[in-house]
């Protein structure tokens, strides 16, 4: 949890796909926590809501802080005439709001589900693949182990 002063002047829409694989746009606003400014993801919001306010007073959040992705290559060029982001890039974000940010942003997170924006649902997702591992070794061993008696069989 931490306090911060939300800069609604600045909404930036990047484009994304919420849970079910509608697009739509994550709201991001610049916020200074103890005079050092960061991005915060508010939520998720469908594409014919993308003008609607999203003004907030709050000053209290709670949140989780993570490390901004990398831009990849096969994304588009960010329109900031139009205000429609693809990748969070330093050098469209300092243009678009004159300050510099952290590498970092912050999720916010939420239990009430009426919330507009919606806040993503944030996670460790570790795969536990352990059986799938263990049969395809096993079958492994069996296919070779099986090979070998063919050619020993052949040889003899």
């Amino acid at each position: 949890s931490f306090e911060g002063k939300i800069d609604n002047e600045k909404i930036i829409y990047l484009y994304s796909l919420n849970e079910k694989g509608e697009p739509g746009f994550d709201i991001i606003n610049p916020i200074n926590i103890e005079n050092k400014n960061f991005l915060i993801n508010r939520g998720w919001v469908k594409m014919n809501e993308k003008n609607n306010p999203f003004f907030t007073n709050t000053e209290k959040f709670v949140g989780i802080f993570r490390e901004k992705s990398k831009s990849s290559y096969f994304k588009p060029e960010n329109d900031l005439s139009n205000n429609y982001w693809f990748k969070l890039e330093d050098n469209d974000l300092e243009k678009h709001t004159g300050l510099k940010f952290s590498n970092y942003i912050i999720y916010l997170t939420s239990s009430n589900l009426s919330i507009i924006p919606k806040p993503k649902n944030i996670s460790a997702n570790l795969s536990n693949n352990h059986l799938k591992y263990a049969l395809t070794w096993f079958s492994l061993a069996i296919s070779i182990f099986l090979i070998y008696l063919y050619f020993r069989k052949k040889n003899y």
